[in-house]
């Protein structure tokens, strides 16, 4: 059955139309809300989709470009099509030809398409996956992150579980805080030693997108006598718990207080989640694994899942 989707490129009065559907989206988070993707708008030139089916909204795209090339979204780690529960195979094949005719207008002629990772999936959403192979789309990077199932957590390695006991010794506090810029100093010298970087959000601006988005950044941390060991800050969505940031002092390190950060966060707090997320431990668009890195985390009882990266010639 032909279908016609028509595509229409975002601009700020769609606004309150993006975000509601965002909210309503199967495979969004509130990261693809607009209020978080334009905290970084002058680094970027954004050319996000919104797809129609006569005047409905069926589905949207964050991206951006640069010179003859598009990508779901640079600033973004993630960002493929955001559809809801109406989206079928056959309407997303069809958005995908109205895609690559936009596209062709603009003399776009590549899209790096940034799969969601499908712990993000509130329904069954691989429409796009499906979509990207008939289209002949080459699989360019596959990253590894590492992910506690919560129904059915993997218990903690004999490690973890003495370094939690040995945190409890020093009367490490575990609680929530809010001071941004605590956490990115603490961050910022870490990775400054060890990889000659620094975090990717300021302290201002993880503050800022901390305000907008109350109920989804929040920020967790090991004291003792006020004094931060170790703390993470958590993008929290309806299904997932991932650890955006992790810092610890070396004091923090000492006494083991990332352990019990953990142990409160996975075992306590978000115990009605469904998965924790430590993100990735893959490097050079992940064809090296960061072997030591991963072993921390798989401690915690994570256990792999892939996030994808694909190239489309238009």
């Amino acid at each position: 059955m032909s279908m016609t989707i028509t595509v229409q490129q975002y601009s700020t009065p769609h606004k309150s139309d993006w975000d509601n559907f965002v909210q309503s989206s199967k495979n969004a988070t509130f990261m693809l809300q607009r209020d978080y993707m334009d905290y970084h708008a002058d680094r970027f030139n954004d050319i996000s989709l919104m797809f129609y089916e006569d005047t409905t909204l069926i589905a949207v795209m964050p991206c951006s470009y640069n010179e003859n090339q598009a990508s779901s979204h640079a600033g973004l780690s993630f960002g493929g099509i955001l559809t809801n529960k109406k989206m079928t195979t056959a309407k997303m094949l069809a958005c995908f030809e109205s895609m690559k005719s936009f596209f062709k207008e603009k003399n776009i002629h590549k899209l790096i398409y940034k799969c969601i990772p499908s712990i993000y999936h509130a329904y069954p959403s691989d429409e796009d996956l499906y979509a990207l192979f008939i289209n002949e789309a080459n699989l360019i990077r596959r990253d590894v992150a590492t992910v506690v199932y919560l129904p059915e957590k993997i218990k903690f390695s004999k490690g973890k579980r003495w370094g939690i006991s040995k945190a409890k010794q020093a009367n490490v506090e575990v609680k929530q805080f809010n001071n941004f810029q605590l956490f990115i100093e603490c961050e910022n010298q870490i990775l400054e030693q060890k990889y000659n970087t620094k975090a990717t959000h300021s302290a201002d601006e993880i503050k800022r997108l901390a305000e907008s988005f109350p109920d989804n950044i929040k920020m967790f941390g090991g004291f003792i006598n006020n004094e931060l060991m170790a703390g993470t800050i958590i993008y929290e969505t309806p299904l997932v718990a991932h650890t955006q940031y992790i810092t610890t002092t070396p004091q923090g390190r000492d006494v083991m207080a990332l352990e019990l950060v953990m142990d409160y966060l996975i075992n306590h707090h978000y115990v009605n989640k469904k998965y924790f997320s430590f993100g990735i431990s893959t490097e050079n668009n992940g064809t090296i694994l960061n072997n030591g890195l991963i072993a921390q985390k798989e401690m915690y009882g994570g256990r792999a899942i892939t996030h994808d990266f694909y190239e489309l010639l238009i």
